[in-house]
């Protein structure tokens, strides 16, 4: 990124609009590949400078994808408190070029608004939300009803939130994301409104693909806190413990925050069910060492994460808004009696062997090729194996190619390709997809790649398994891969 923002100002000081602005939008790529959303503000406001300047040198569909990248910028001030409040000037500018009253404005301004703690001012912007037509702006249909949901079920309204889900969780929508994400959001509001068993299963089902998703970090604070809240202290520590190594990796400083605040709550509540003497493994990080941690004192480290985090955006924001939101979590405590939960079998019927497993298929071990092929032999996948231990198959309209990387080959990797190419003359078009794809779903991560001629569509996914992983586990990991890669291919197929 370092070569890229040099070639930036190179080309600021010989007057070089159009190189400046390729080397800009290239920054923003690096940046929303490594999840680093808070880096866009800078190029896209530059890039924008000079789109207002000289419209005359951008390609068609340029003007759209930067109006995407100002409002991913936007969004970064909701992740961390690196981007300056000065920020909210850019929702004028992007209101003054998609219109005041468009979906992606009246959103922005209603979830700022509650990030700051102006509930009354959120929920006029959210009424405008809600009613808004939707554009290429706003983003995914799919994704848009679980946002608002989540407004409401914490300003209380868990009615009007599970009315938002209604349509998602009948499958009326398509998105990559769900069913899980709907689920997830609907867990607390279901436990609260009286529908404890409808939660239960909704809180298996989801945590099952969210518990190795890289992208679904955002997630597991609701996990936690259902588990804590429905009853199940013990379940909640067993999460907390598999998923604790996440958080020195997390997607942005919010959901940081909300993950250790939620695993205060659960070392709390764990301590008052005489679950105490149990301890947690921290697994080493930078120059922090491996400690087997007792969950009194796991639960304060956490609470400091989570506090110090809060008074970071705080003290951007000049509220105690964020304060409070996990002020109010540590005090919250359980609805009623456990929750019941249905078998945790990881594996759906659909996806796996019916027989029981062993004992060995329970007992995580180092990923191997052999494990990769016959997982996909218990689908009835076909699919070759290419030299380098490369596994590639065709699904529908995506190639899809799975290897093992890192230095022990710990880490799952998979590429989906779409079939369908672009002429190079649709570069334009073809990052406005992608990036619209990063926004809007998980998985894969979408980028364009040009092997001189024709625009490759591709997307990958990779998972660090070092602690290994069991056969059940792995089934998963494949299978989710393939629904996403498949998804992402009909998408680009469905391109003009």
């Amino acid at each position: 990124m370092m070569e890229l923002e040099r070639i930036a100002t190179a080309a600021d000081a010989a007057g070089d609009d159009r190189s400046a602005v390729d080397a800009r939008l290239a920054l923003i790529e690096t940046a929303l590949v490594q999840g680093e959303r808070w880096r866009l503000v800078e190029p896209a406001r530059r890039c924008l400078a000079v789109l207002d300047r000289r419209p005359e040198i951008f390609a068609e569909g340029e003007g759209e994808l930067l109006t995407r990248y100002q409002r991913y910028a936007i969004e970064a001030l909701l992740g961390t408190p690196r981007v300056g409040l000065d920020q909210l000037r850019a929702v004028d500018d992007l209101a003054r070029r998609v219109g005041a009253d468009a979906e992606a404005v009246a959103e922005l301004r209603c979830r700022i608004a509650d990030h700051l703690g102006d509930e009354p001012t959120a929920r006029e912007w959210y009424e405008r939300w809600a009613g808004a037509d939707p554009d290429v702006t706003g983003g995914c249909p799919g994704c848009a009803p679980v946002r608002r949901a989540e407004l409401l079920a914490d300003w209380g309204d868990q009615a009007a939130a599970l009315a938002e889900l209604a349509d998602l969780l009948d499958g009326a929508v398509d998105c990559t994301d769900q069913p899980e994400r709907s689920l997830t959001a609907a867990l607390l509001p279901w436990l609260r409104s009286g529908e404890p068993e409808r939660a239960g299963v909704a809180h298996v089902r989801a945590y099952r693909r969210h518990r190795t998703e890289r992208g679904s970090f955002p997630y597991l604070a609701t996990h936690l806190r259902f588990c804590a809240l429905g009853g199940h202290p013990g379940r909640a520590l067993e999460i907390l413990a598999e998923q604790l190594p996440r958080l020195d990796h997390p997607y942005d400083d919010l959901s940081a925050m909300e993950f250790a605040a939620a695993g205060a709550l659960v070392c709390h509540l764990a301590v008052e069910a005489g679950l105490g003497g149990r301890t947690v493994r921290r697994p080493a990080y930078g120059q922090r060492s491996a400690a087997d941690l007792e969950i009194g004192t796991l639960g304060a480290v956490l609470l400091a994460v989570a506090t110090e985090l809060a008074g970071s955006f705080d003290a951007r924001n000049g509220t105690g808004h964020q304060s409070g939101r996990i002020a109010a979590w540590l005090a919250e405590r359980p609805v009623a009696g456990a929750v019941p939960l249905p078998a945790d079998d990881p594996i759906d019927e659909a996806e796996g062997p019916e027989d029981d497993p062993g004992p060995a298929d329970l007992e995580p071990a180092p990923l191997t090729l052999e494990m990769i092929t016959s997982a996909l032999d218990r689908r009835g996948d076909r699919y070759a194996v290419e030299p380098g231990a490369t596994v590639v198959g065709r699904w529908g309209d995506a190639v899809i190619q799975f290897r093992r990387l890192g230095e022990r080959g710990e880490i799952l990797h998979a590429r989906s390709l779409a079939t369908r190419r672009l002429p190079a003359t649709r570069r334009a078009e073809a990052y406005a997809f992608c990036n619209g794809w990063n926004h809007d779903r998980l998985l894969p991560k979408a980028y364009v790649h040009d092997p001189g001629g024709e625009l490759v569509l591709a997307g990958d996914v990779s998972t660090d398994l070092a602690h290994g992983v069991t056969p059940a586990q792995l089934a998963v990991l494949l299978n989710a891969a393939i629904t996403t890669g498949v998804a992402y291919a009909d998408a680009v197929a469905a391109l003009p």
